[in-house]
């Protein structure tokens, strides 16, 4: 936690925070002197009021006209205020400049897949510049998920056959958390991805970098972030088998049937996930990743070759 956040919140690190912040601690600190006030009240007419002799009649109340007024046009006044006040945080929240950088962000079991206009496609880490407005146009691939940046205080449903958008200007260099904030399946909770947040100049040549073609394994680990939630390379045991010193071996279905674990054998895993599934495992791999292109399977299957 830094200078710019507290106990209840993270570091306020996008242009609209700071004004989300000043919103919640004012209806925080508003709520907390009208419970207060509440409380106070009712524990002093327990006592004033409390009858100390069962024949006693008490006299009849009459009302206070003040007082009901009071009680009716000071709470109004506060939601209208509150209602305005957040309806224009709401307005900037919504409204992105016209100048704003688009990335398409695609949410699937389980993970996070960001697509630059230039034609460059990342996994777990979204780059973006400081200082310039980033729009984020969200599409799912298959269930309801929702993206959400503690740090720049923005989130927002991604939606199967839908688009959804959001938009943030980052003010400071770093790395902020991505959550899925809505239960999508066995892995939700390890469905997790990274801003980073960069100066024009870096993230002008991180898209130059990634632009140029990668070698197989190399695209292969790259990608290889979106199914890490699933599989482990260091032979640990996740919800999917691990895939490490696993090739040219045999491997035993759950059917009874063996294969081998070779280039065809992952390949097939990669589009038709169900068809061969590991003994002692679950057929729950989403049938998703079949839309990858030729060059992106070739990756990953050089890739989880090469794994030790």
């Amino acid at each position: 936690m830094g200078d710019k956040g507290s106990i209840w919140l993270p570091d306020a690190m996008s242009t609209f925070a700071n004004e989300v912040d000043a919103l919640f601690w004012f209806v925080f600190w508003t709520s907390t002197v009208l419970f207060i006030a509440v409380v106070a009240a009712k524990v002093y007419f327990m006592l004033r009021y409390k009858r100390t002799d069962e024949t006693s009649v008490p006299e009849p109340v009459h009302e206070s006209k003040l007082l009901e007024a009071a009680w009716i046009v000071v709470p109004t006044i506060l939601v209208l205020f509150v209602f305005i006040w957040g309806f224009d945080v709401y307005l900037k929240m919504n409204t992105d400049p016209t100048d704003a950088y688009q990335i398409s962000v695609m949410g699937k079991q389980w993970a996070w897949e960001f697509e630059y206009a230039e034609g460059v496609t990342a996994f777990s880490e979204m780059y973006v510049p400081v200082g310039r407005p980033v729009k984020l146009m969200m599409n799912s691939q298959d269930v309801l998920h929702s993206f959400f940046i503690p740090a720049f205080r923005v989130k927002m449903d991604v939606i199967p056959n839908r688009y959804t958008s959001l938009w943030f200007e980052a003010t400071e260099p770093g790395e902020y958390q991505i959550f899925c904030t809505e239960y999508c399946g066995t892995t939700h909770s390890g469905m997790l991805a990274k801003v980073v947040a960069v100066s024009e100049e870096d993230f002008a040549a991180w898209i130059a970098e990634q632009s140029q073609d990668l070698p197989p394994e190399q695209l292969g680990e790259q990608l290889f972030a979106q199914c890490a939630a699933c599989h482990a390379v260091d032979g640990s045991a996740k919800i999917g088998p691990a895939l490490n010193g696993r090739f040219g071996t045999d491997r035993k279905l759950a059917d009874g049937s063996t294969v081998t674990f070779d280039e065809n054998y992952i390949r097939q895993s990669i589009l038709d996930p169900a068809s061969q599934v590991a003994e002692g495992y679950q057929p729950i791999m989403p049938a998703g990743y079949s839309s990858m292109s030729a060059k992106q399977i070739d990756g990953l299957v050089a890739y989880i070759k090469a794994l030790q």
